[in-house]
């Protein structure tokens, strides 16, 4: 049974570092036996047509091929398109009232609880807001990413520590879904 996936690539072609054309990372998913290879932006993200497999399968063989082709490791996150969909539906936040470049969805490489999150008073942020989902955090910054506070707390290795994690605003979210249904 052939599933479809996205990648979500983390830390490529930001700040002139890590350089990954996308035409490249195109070339090198096909080259690994992948179908209907297609990206979207320059950030990171690509989708693609496999044999089911497992989802951590693919990020170990995503992240070797552009370590052996680019000469530089990047994380890989992959989800399929019923998880993609499933997060982008449970949504706490109303995201059809917000700008996109205020709703953002980090998604972990795995399921984190709120223990990790603890020593964050989220009081002391609002506005902003976040709450776990499956494997995700959903962040609301009214002023946008950039300027946030919260998002800074987050990043932290101590919330972060041992885990894959890779931030993606609610227009990439949407165009994932989209994409993984074709």
């Amino acid at each position: 049974m052939t599933t479809t996936y996205a990648a979500l690539l983390r830390g490529i072609n930001v700040g002139g570092a890590r350089k990954l054309p996308m035409a490249d990372l195109r070339a090198l998913l096909t080259g690994l036996g992948y179908d209907g290879v297609r990206t979207h932006l320059q950030s990171g993200q690509a989708v693609f047509s496999a044999e089911t497999r497992e989802e951590a399968a693919l990020e170990a063989e995503l992240s070797k091929a552009i370590h052996e082709r680019f000469g530089f490791s990047v994380d890989v996150i992959v989800r399929d398109h019923a998880y993609l969909s499933a997060v982008a539906d449970a949504c706490p936040f109303p995201a059809d009232e917000l700008a996109p470049k205020q709703l953002h969805i980090t998604y972990f490489s795995e399921p984190v609880t709120a223990d990790r999150f603890a020593g964050i008073d989220p009081a002391a942020y609002l506005p902003e807001d976040f709450r776990l989902g499956d494997r995700c955090l959903y962040l609301y910054v009214p002023d946008g990413l950039g300027r946030s506070k919260l998002a800074e707390v987050l990043a932290r290795p101590r919330v972060t520590k041992g885990l894959i994690a890779t931030s993606r605003n609610w227009n990439t979210v949407r165009k994932l879904v989209e994409l993984t249904a074709q």
